[in-house]
């Protein structure tokens, strides 16, 4: 339920962003807002609003097909809002290091749920390392995958110039590895144990 209710206020928001300027400029991370006037509510609500459709419908799928697996973990663990708490902590965290690097950038704008998203499925592949996941019509082990979109990220992050924000998929997908085994330690030895039994089908 929790998945599904933060893709519905995501969808919702970020459909009436796309023809709403002002509501568009006063939800997404520009780092000025955050120094001069406090806004840190930004730091969450940059993630309820997207560039445009295709960026929009791959986040939430996205979401859709991991969250539910990864919402009864964080549930059985933390509570009936673990999954929400875990989801703006990614927010937060995976933000936090381009924030500084431009806080004293005006032009410097961000948006879009990417670096929580990426939490959600790096504490996925720490699951079901091997489990099939599809890059279009290519099917993948979930760990090579990871593996795959960490080297892409690290490489068009030194690279820039594409307008998407690299950083907040790395550090995003950091967030999800390192706060699931701070929460249930078992899973690291469970994982590399899991590694050496290859079984993608």
């Amino acid at each position: 339920m929790i998945t599904l209710l933060i893709i519905l206020v995501t969808a919702v928001v970020s459909f009436f962003a796309f023809s709403n300027r002002r509501l568009m400029d006063d939800l997404i991370l520009w780092p000025p807002a955050l120094s001069r006037s406090r806004e840190y509510y930004r730091l969450v609500s940059y993630g309820l609003i997207h560039a445009d459709w295709s960026h929009l419908i791959f986040n939430m799928l996205t979401l859709y097909f991991f969250g539910r697996y990864m919402e009864t973990f964080f549930t059985e663990e933390m509570g009936p809002l673990g999954f929400v708490t875990f989801y703006i902590g990614a927010l937060i965290f995976s933000i936090l290091p381009t924030y500084m690097k431009n806080r004293n950038n005006a032009s410097y704008r961000s948006l879009g749920a990417s670096g929580a998203v990426s939490a959600i499925l790096f504490a996925y592949v720490l699951f079901s390392p091997w489990s099939s996941i599809y890059v279009f019509i290519v099917k993948l082990p979930a760990i090579i995958y990871a593996v795959l979109f960490v080297a892409y990220s690290i490489y068009m992050d030194k690279r820039g110039g594409d307008n998407v924000n690299h950083s907040a998929h790395l550090w995003g997908a950091a967030y999800g590895v390192i706060f699931s085994i701070a929460l249930e330690p078992s899973l690291l030895p469970r994982f590399i144990a899991l590694l050496s039994q290859p079984r993608f089908s």
